[in-house]
């Protein structure tokens, strides 16, 4: 089904070592508004949408958070590869690193571990494009806070452009809300549905 290309969707090339930005930047990893949640909340819910735009939508917007996951683990990655003991210690990263070391692992910027509670597959078309609308300027805000606590430009640069894609992904489901409204709204199913009338 998928073609991978062996190199990230926008090159991350990070020189300085930060363990504490490693953290704040772990919730767009496995966090409840992050890459992974997204990437599973659309690649689930494509199974039920009943049409094929939409389904190829989230199929499409699915995948690309995939990319975007790969991503952010190689910045969590770049910004601990290099960090000494020392540094692990000062920085507050030893609790991560107890467990982690620095491996790249799926948890909040607060060490909560990924959940699937943190998404929503309902099988209703307006109901779950209105889950992805939301989904998306959450993760959309969860990075205008990164970006707030982040001054390295190497690593702004690479989030500036995923922020990017959470705008321009919003873009996209309004436009399959639309037309998921219109395909039911010739069916007047929308505002009345017959088969609860009974």
């Amino acid at each position: 089904m998928w073609q991978y290309e062996k190199k990230l969707q926008y090159p991350v090339k990070i020189k300085n070592c930060n363990a504490k930005l490693a953290q704040v930047i772990a919730s767009q990893y496995g966090g409840p508004d992050g890459e992974l949640g997204a990437s599973l909340r659309y690649l689930s819910q494509r199974f039920a949408m009943p049409y094929p735009e939409l389904k190829g939508l989230l199929t499409d917007i699915g995948t690309e958070e995939l990319a975007h996951l790969e991503m952010v683990g190689a910045i969590i990655y770049q910004l601990t590869r290099d960090l000494s003991i020392d540094e692990i210690k000062k920085s507050g990263f030893d609790t991560y690193f107890v467990d982690h070391t620095t491996g790249v692992y799926p948890s909040s910027a607060a060490g909560v571990p990924f959940t699937a509670a943190y998404i929503q597959s309902k099988g209703d078309v307006i109901t779950d494009l209105h889950e992805d609308l939301a989904a998306e300027q959450k993760a959309r805000t969860t990075y205008d806070n990164i970006l707030r606590l982040c001054d390295d430009p190497d690593v702004r640069d690479a989030i500036k452009f995923l922020r990017q894609r959470e705008v321009v992904h919003y873009q996209r489901f309004g436009e399959g809300l639309r037309l998921a409204q219109d395909r039911l709204n010739e069916k007047n199913f929308y505002a009345f549905n017959p088969s609860f009338d009974k």
